[in-house]
């Protein structure tokens, strides 16, 4: 288990040569970055024996939840949260490893759609149950309600960090 008592030793030193240094904020911040990596670092261990990594996972997701399977790049980046290069990257990894297909336009050569092949939707259903059960896991220390709260807390902080 990831230990955060080094990183709030040091928040308090900080505070103490920078009074004015807002140690919550900080501390909140911090907190997200080192969950993200946590998070990160068990996802990949999960889906390591499916020769995928988090960031593939999450391109995967991300056109699985479309209602058929499809998305633009410019609507898979928005939705993985990820930039246009590193979908560009990415995605390039998920059509040579024949999980997704990529589609030009007969109208317009500029547009292009990115869908789930039938391996990619296999190897999505083949995942599955080891990532629900590393999303429980994850989540297990939360009751419902504190899930909830916890959800509509990063959200509001979400909202606020691109203003």
């Amino acid at each position: 288990m990831p230990d955060f008592a080094p990183t709030e030793a040091r928040l308090l030193v900080t505070c103490s040569k920078y009074p004015a240094f807002p140690r919550q904020e900080a501390a909140l911040v911090r907190l997200v970055k080192h969950l993200y990596k946590e998070l990160h670092d068990q996802a990949n261990a999960s889906l390591r024996e499916f020769g995928l990594n988090h960031p593939e996972y999450n391109i995967l997701m991300m056109l699985y939840g479309s209602a058929d399977n499809a998305l633009n790049p410019s609507q898979l980046a928005d939705a993985a949260g990820e930039k246009s290069a590193n979908v560009t990257r990415l995605t390039t990894q998920l059509c040579d490893k024949g999980l997704i297909a990529r589609a030009g336009s007969d109208e317009d050569r500029r547009k292009v759609t990115l869908t789930l092949t039938p391996k990619g939707v296999e190897t999505i259903e083949g995942f599955m149950p080891d990532i629900i059960t590393l999303l429980h896991r994850q989540a297990r220390n939360l009751s419902e309600g504190e899930q909830g709260q916890l959800e509509v807390l990063l959200k509001k902080m979400l909202a606020g960090s691109g203003e």
